[in-house]
This record gives C-alpha cells, sequence and structure tokens, in this order.
C-alpha cells in the first residue's frame, strides 16, 4: 500500500504536461501561497518568516492567501482546483495526510490532486502537564493516570488534529485509559491545561515552549526519537516506548501537473530562504528544526505519514463524530 501511495504521488510531482517555455519565464506574476488556516497559526507563522526571501529571489511578490475553514479541506480544494502554472501554492501542515481518513467527502485527493515542493520545518511535539499535578516524571504520570481510571483526561487542539492521534498513540503505546477533551484550537486547550482543567496534552513544540519556559507548564516528554536541543533535560518518549515517535511538519505543495522546471526553480529558492541565518535562527529559537528537502523525500514522507495515522486512526477507531 505505501508503494502504491508513493508511486502515485510521485507520478503526480513529476506530471510535466506545460512547455519548457513557460517555465524558464516564470514567474511573470505575483505568486499567492494558500493557507488553510486562520492568520496566526503554524502555517502562516512559517510562510510569513520565509517569503520576503522567496519573494526576493524570484523576483515577484509571493503573497500569502488565506482560506480556512473547520477541517482545512475549502483552501486546500481550492488549491487542488487551481491553474498548475506555479502561480497558485498550498502550506500544509501535519494533517494534511491525517484528514482524509477522517473526513468522509474530502473535495480532492492528497495524493492524486498535489505536487509536493519541499518540507519547510519539523519538529517535536511536547507532553506537558499543569505544575498543579505535582508530577515531574513521565511514569509519575502513568502511575496517577492508573489510579484515575475513567476520570483521567488529556486536552486536543481538536478532534482529528495530530494533538489528539499523537494522544491516542501515547494511549496505546502506554496502556492507559485517558478521555479527550476537544478544544477549537490549541490557544484554549493550553488555557485549561495551565488552569489545571486537564490533565494532559501532547502539543507542537513551537506552540509549548514559551509555556513550558516560563514554567506555566511541566514537560515529561519530546516525541521525537531523540531529545530536543532546547529541552536537553526532558526525555524523548520513545527512551522508556521504543519506537514511539511523532512530528508536527510544515510544507508546501503545488497543484498537480505544476511544470517540473517551476517545481525544481520553487524548491531551490525555498531550501536558499531556510539556509539564510536570520531564517534559521528564527525558526530555531521557535523549537523546530528547518528542512528543506527534495520533492522526492517530502512525497515519500507524505506517504508514509498517510500510513501511519491511517493505521492509528482505524486501530483506536477515531471519528469525528
Amino acid at each position: 500500500m505505501l508503494a502504491r501511495i508513493l508511486r502515485i504521488v510521485l507520478v503526480a510531482c513529476f506530471a510535466c504536461s506545460a512547455a519548457p517555455v513557460l517555465a524558464q519565464s516564470y514567474p511573470t506574476k505575483p505568486i499567492r501561497i494558500i493557507v488553510p488556516t486562520p492568520p496566526g497559526g503554524g502555517i502562516d507563522i512559517a510562510m510569513r518568516i520565509i517569503t520576503p526571501k522567496l519573494g526576493e529571489a524570484l523576483g515577484r511578490p509571493v503573497l500569502l492567501e488565506y482560506h480556512p475553514g473547520a477541517d482545512t479541506t475549502l483552501g486546500t480544494g481550492l488549491a487542488a482546483r487551481a491553474a498548475p502554472d506555479g502561480y497558485t501554492l498550498l502550506g500544509v501542515f501535519d494533517n494534511f495526510p491525517i484528514t482524509p481518513h477522517l473526513v468522509k467527502k474530502v473535495p480532492y485527493d492528497a495524493v492524486r490532486d498535489f505536487a509536493p515542493i519541499a518540507m519547510i520545518i519539523r519538529g517535536p511535539m511536547i507532553l506537558a502537564v499543569p505544575p498543579q499535578l505535582g508530577i515531574k516524571e513521565l511514569n509519575e504520570l502513568l502511575a496517577l493516570a492508573k489510579s484515575k481510571a475513567g476520570k483521567f483526561n488529556y486536552a486536543s487542539a481538536g478532534a482529528g488534529t495530530s494533538s489528539h492521534l499523537t494522544a491516542e498513540l501515547f494511549k496505546s503505546a502506554t496502556a492507559i485509559d485517558a478521555q479527550p477533551v476537544h478544544y477549537k484550537g490549541a490557544a484554549p486547550a493550553l488555557t485549561d491545561l495551565m488552569g489545571g482543567h486537564v490533565h494532559f496534552m501532547i502539543v507542537a513544540a513551537g506552540t509549548v515552549l514559551p509555556q513550558v519556559k516560563s514554567g506555566r507548564l511541566v514537560p515529561l516528554g519530546v516525541t521525537a526519537t531523540k531529545r530536543a536541543a532546547q529541552l536537553p533535560g526532558v526525555p524523548a518518549i520513545a527512551e522508556s516506548y521504543p519506537g514511539f515517535e511523532a512530528q508536527s511538519w510544515i510544507g508546501m505543495l503545488a497543484p498537480a501537473g505544476t511544470p517540473n522546471e517551476i517545481l525544481r526553480r520553487v524548491n531551490a529558492e525555498v531550501v536558499k530562504a531556510l539556509a539564510d541565518p536570520d531564517v534559521k535562527a528564527r525558526f530555531e529559537e521557535r523549537g523546530v528544526e528547518v528542512v528543506g528537502d527534495t520533492p522526492e523525500a517530502f512525497a515519500q514522507w507524505i506517504a508514509e505519514q498517510s500510513q501511519k495515522w491511517g493505521r492509528v486512526i482505524r486501530e483506536r477507531k477515531i471519528t469525528l463524530d
């Protein structure tokens, strides 16, 4: 199944029907990047960091266009239907390969309708608890969960989000029972977590680091395979549960059929932008790693993530109902 998904993604990525002349003159007008989430979110911030450099390199303005929807399908569908000429791009994050497994009527095919350009950033998630719990170790959290069977809970940024699915993966790995409390975004979830109204949350490092560093939340583990540079004293969950891993990430796509020459040009400029010391520093201070990989590598990542989280959704019987 993974091989099939990857093969389809790569075919879409390199379906190059447009003439080379178009690519040679590209770009001749402003480029828009569709952001399928509200302003101020992770995609928006990432794009605001790189677009000045990207526009400078391409010699044309790169504009952000917001089309938020309850499950990101509105903006993503709009991008899927856009002309494959390099003038409409799409910012995506870790829910991109997850949504088709949860939403019954998705107005696009996440594999066939897009051509990967590059992953921009990737970072671990952090399992955090409120200080009111009085615990500082992962095993203490697990003991508390077992002592509160049926009354233990966790916060998520919304049903079907990476914070929800990663918490379910954590429950499966540790054999604990915890009920989800879904919020409309990470901000209100963190507010209730800091207030001690929920027991724990697993959330992107870039989102929760300020609260961790200020002492308003206590970090118990990170979801990468190794410890985070910003929190060297916090163990990776994989140290206790080998193989446990979940990453938050942001990347860029184009509509399927966009000429290969254009995909390569945009990829090259994204990679250069990410290598800029100021850009790199701004991302790293948010606790994430700049990536800037190839279209092929990003295609494989998307295929693997689709397989992984699709399996979690089936095994945990997760729905959006």
